[in-house]
């Protein structure tokens, strides 16, 4: 879609995916700036109700970012963090959505050149699909 850039939220782990983005900040590797992160203290943490109202409240594309599979401080956070992303994904496809909106990625602290990827690769994905069903005009 001409001239739509889309409003995409990062929820990010402290340890691991937040430092990430911060290492990227501070190597200087740019990433699309319409990217919003969000730090939180666990992926484990996050509520599906919490990421379904980051869509209804106009953002185009989430993604959840924590520590690699194994890395989590909180043992199994991640794991639980991808477990809800998958689950509502589904019901993002169900509802008309679109559940490619929603992803998981796992990073460690020392991947800043990694969260620029993603965040660059979620913005083409979003632009692609154009702005959210629920997006407010």
């Amino acid at each position: 879609m001409k001239g739509f850039e889309p409003q995409i939220v990062a929820f990010c782990c402290l340890n691991c995916a937040y430092s990430a983005a911060d290492l990227a900040g501070s190597m200087r590797r740019q990433y699309a700036p319409n990217v919003r992160i969000i730090e939180i203290p666990c992926t484990g943490a996050i509520d599906q109700r919490v990421l379904l109202q980051t869509f209804e409240e106009g953002a185009d594309g989430v993604f959840v970012a924590g520590c690699l599979e194994g890395d989590c401080r909180y043992q199994v956070g991640n794991i639980r963090a991808k477990k809800r992303v998958k689950a509502l994904q589904k019901i993002l496809d169900e509802t008309g959505l679109g559940g490619e909106r929603l992803e998981m990625f796992n990073l460690s602290a020392a991947m800043g050149n990694r969260f620029a990827e993603i965040a660059d690769e979620m913005t083409r994905r979003i632009r692609c699909l154009g702005p959210s069903p629920l997006r407010r005009k």
